[in-house]
Parts: C-alpha cells; sequence; structure tokens
C-alpha cells in the first residue's frame, strides 16, 4: 500500500530527505491522540454540516466512515502500521479519503492542523486529568484505610531527622493524605483551563466558514472556547500548568516513598513491606529491599525534567505555532504514564505495609520527647515559656547524665531546677497526655484525629 500523501505539499516539487522527514514525523507518539482527533473530527463535521459547508450526505458519508476508522484502530493492532504517515491526523484524514474520496478531502475545510492538534491533545489530556485524579483517590484511600487499621498506635514525629514529638500514626497518614488532597484540587482547576476549545481559530488568524463554535464546543464537552485565534493555537499553558501539578503529586509520593524507606529500615524498625512489594538481592540472601518506594522517589525526578523541558520548548517562541511545540506531546505523554503509575504502586505498597506498633509505641516514649510538654506544665503553672524552657532544659541534660527519661527522675530532681513541679508532673508527662493535649484542630490528639479521619472518610465518599 503506498504512503499516505503530506497535508502541506502543494506547493512542494522536490521530495524531503528521508532522515528529515523521519525527524519531522510524529505518528509514533501521536497516535495516542487518535480517539480524541476522531471526537474531535466528528464534532467539526457536524459544524460545517451545520454551516451548509458539507450536504447531508457527505456529512453521513464523513461520520460513518470516521466511526469506521475507530472502530478498527480498536479491533486490529497492525492498523496504523498499514499505512505510513507524518502524524496521527494525517493518518486519519487518508484513510478517509481511501475510503471516501473527495468527501473525505471536504472535512479539513474552516480548520488547520494547528487547532486540529490543539484540540485533539485538550480533549485527550482532560480524560488522563480525571484519570490522574481518581488515582490520587485512590490513594488517599488507602492512606485512610491504614490508618484505620492502626487506630491507637503512636509512633515519634521528627523534625530534622531527630525525635520530636509524639503523634498518632493515624495523622502522619493523613498528613499525606492532605497533600493528595491539594493534589486534587489542583488537578481539577488544571481540568477547567485544558477544557476550552480551541478549534474554529484555524492556522492562526481563525476561520472564515460560519461554523457554530459554542455548538462544536458543547458537543465535545468543552465549558467555554478561546477568545483569540493567534493565543488558542500557540499556548501549551494547559500542558505546562498539568506538568507542574503533577511535578507535585511526585514530590508529595517521594516525601511518602523516603518516610517509609527510612521506617523500614533495621535501624527504624517501624514497618515492614510484604513480599509482594519489595524485592531481595542478587548477593545478600538476607536482603529485603523496597524498591517499589525507590522507583517512585526516583521517578519524581522524570517528572521534573518534564516540566523544565515544556518551559525551556515555550520560553523564547514567537507568535504563533512553531514546529518546536511538537515537543510538548512525548514529554505530556509520559507524565501521565508516570504519574499514574507511581500512584497506583504507592496504593499498593500503602496496602501491603505493616507497622510494628510495639516498637512504634516504644520509640515514640523515648529519647524525651515529652520535654515540650513538661515545658508546657510550668507555663501552665505560671512560669514564662521562655523560662520554662530554660529549665527543662536542664532537667532534661541532668536525666541524659542519670541515664533515664524525664519522668525517671525524683520529684526532688525535678524540683531543684523549678519549685513550681508537683507531684502532678508524672500524668502530665504520660504518652497519653501527651497526645491527648494537643487537642485544637489539626492536632495529634485522639479525639481531634478521629475527627480528621471521619471527614477525610467523607470526603472520599462524596467524591
Amino acid at each position: 500500500m503506498s504512503g499516505s500523501k503530506n497535508l502541506w505539499g502543494g506547493r512542494f516539487e522536490g521530495v524531503a530527505d528521508e532522515g528529515f522527514a523521519s525527524f519531522n514525523r510524529s505518528f509514533g507518539f501521536d497516535r495516542k491522540l487518535f480517539e480524541a482527533d476522531v471526537r474531535a473530527s466528528l464534532a467539526h463535521c457536524a459544524g460545517l454540516r451545520r454551516a451548509g459547508v458539507l450536504s447531508e450526505q457527505e456529512a453521513e458519508q464523513i461520520r460513518n466512515c470516521l466511526q469506521t476508522i475507530l472502530k478498527r484502530a480498536a479491533t486490529d493492532a497492525s492498523y496504523f502500521d498499514e499505512l505510513p504517515s507524518e502524524d496521527v491526523h494525517s493518518f486519519i484524514e487518508a484513510r478517509l479519503v481511501q475510503l471516501i474520496g473527495d468527501a473525505g478531502r471536504k472535512l479539513h475545510t474552516g480548520r488547520s492542523r494547528n487547532d486540529q492538534v490543539a484540540t485533539a491533545f485538550r480533549l485527550w489530556l482532560r480524560d488522563e486529568v480525571d484519570a490522574v485524579a481518581e488515582s490520587l483517590r485512590l490513594a488517599q484511600g488507602a492512606l485512610v484505610e491504614l490508618a484505620e487499621a492502626h487506630r491507637e498506635a503512636v509512633l515519634p514525629g521528627y523534625t530534622h531527622l531527630q525525635r520530636a514529638q509524639p503523634v498518632l500514626w493515624a495523622h502522619w497518614c493523613l498528613a499525606y493524605f492532605e497533600m493528595l488532597q491539594r493534589d486534587r484540587v489542583r488537578m481539577a482547576e488544571v481540568r477547567r483551563r485544558v477544557n476550552v476549545m480551541p478549534l474554529g481559530s484555524a492556522a492562526l488568524a481563525g476561520t472564515s466558514y460560519e461554523i457554530d463554535r459554542a455548538a462544536v464546543a458543547r458537543e465535545l464537552g468543552f465549558e467555554s472556547i478561546s477568545r483569540n485565534s493567534l493565543d488558542a493555537v500557540s499556548d501549551r499553558d494547559f500542558c505546562i500548568e498539568f506538568a507542574s501539578a503533577s511535578a507535585l503529586v511526585m514530590l508529595h509520593l517521594s516525601r511518602l516513598a523516603e518516610d517509609i524507606i527510612l521506617y523500614s529500615t533495621t535501624e527504624f524498625g517501624l514497618l515492614e513491606l510484604s513480599d509482594a512489594v519489595a524485592t531481595g538481592s542478587s548477593l545478600m540472601p538476607q536482603k529485603k529491599n523496597p524498591d517499589s518506594m525507590e522507583l517512585v522517589r526516583g521517578k519524581a525526578g522524570r517528572v521534573y525534567g518534564h516540566l523544565t523541558a515544556l518551559l525551556t520548548v515555550m520560553k523564547g517562541l514567537p507568535l504563533a505555532y512553531n514546529k518546536d511545540m511538537q515537543e510538548d506531546k512525548e514529554a505530556v505523554f509520559d507524565t501521565v504514564q508516570t504519574v499514574k503509575a507511581s500512584l497506583e504502586v504507592a496504593a499498593t505498597v500503602l496496602g501491603n505495609v505493616t507497622l510494628n506498633e510495639e516498637r512504634a509505641r516504644e520509640a515514640a516514649a523515648r529519647g524525651y520527647m515529652n520535654a515540650t510538654e513538661l515545658a508546657d506544665y510550668l507555663a501552665r503553672k505560671g512560669l514564662p515559656f521562655r523560662e520554662a524552657h530554660d529549665a527543662v532544659g536542664r532537667i532534661v541534660l541532668r536525666a541524659i547524665e542519670r541515664g533515664v527519661e524525664l519522668d525517671g527522675l525524683t520529684l526532688e530532681e525535678m524540683r531543684a531546677f523549678s519549685p513550681l513541679i508537683e507531684e502532678d508532673v508524672y500524668a502530665a508527662l504520660s504518652l497519653e497526655q501527651t497526645l491527648k493535649t494537643k487537642a485544637q484542630t489539626g492536632g495529634t490528639s485522639p479525639a481531634r484525629v478521629a475527627e480528621a479521619l471521619t471527614a477525610a472518610r467523607a470526603l472520599l465518599d462524596e467524591s
């Protein structure tokens, strides 16, 4: 079967250099837009029919042919290889002409590849943004389930990777829930700006045919239409915004991965990954490696690279369309694939991790993590906090010298640093009390965390 004719060949008499033709070709990757482009073509066909450009018979021929092409591609894996093409758009047009002749050539009336590409890309990305949002929701669900499975568990909270204050395990889970919730909100905002239809902008100046753009937009589910044709065909802000939002998703997953990797080391010993999400060593038989989370952490850099590439491609381009913009596809395609896969793996890992509650509780009760509670105790007794902080620092030093925790000091030893300390100090220093006092909204007290879990579950159920 002969190769398809380029969409732009009219004034060209010579033959393109094969090396350049291969370099110029995007069909190897932009065929991902096939279904989206067919959908947009069906809507454009309807617009041309309403404008009187196509007869009803021609429009019917085109609609039937586009549906035939769509079905054939879904059932024949070799379909795209039978007709070499410059890009997916020329492939579809060549198939139309092949099947129905001149009627197929009329479909391109009133549009350019510039607005055609932008429209198909936005349609495709809109669906993928929805898929990413759903993957985010599933990962959030895994966090809530993990929190609910260990409602009473306590673990040490860290700053500077030093033990700081005890927190509930569920509080830790919900911290990542909040990060992913912000990601979902960002994705919804990105979707709104993706969901603008550029079709009808033609090459750069708009179309001279009386096509009802608003009707076409409604048919395709776009919320609005572009207001400037120059901007519409050369805008890739929606790609950059998606890559930016995706970079933040990967940042959050990378932080989650780092925590899980650390907590599953022998030194921390707080978590253990099941065999389903860990690997072994080819040399050291005792090893159990958190490869799943290490890959998620590593793939964050991949998405950051795509964001940087998109920004760099666009930063110096004059209006309107330039071929540089062909570089947007692979960056966005891979970002979508990487983010969805990373979210799915993270959710799987969260469902295959075991918390060592006993060890976590022991770690949370040691290392003078109730020192702030003792300072607050003195402040509630009337001592200015800065003086209380200083006194407790000296009490901690004494405990270190003695090799005991704060509640291992005698009352007389503590009173040597502040006469305000009384017998009730031991109750104030207990792990339970340390948690219970953090009772303001957003705190780690059992009551507040229980409310937060209920709210998180409700948020998931309603979305």
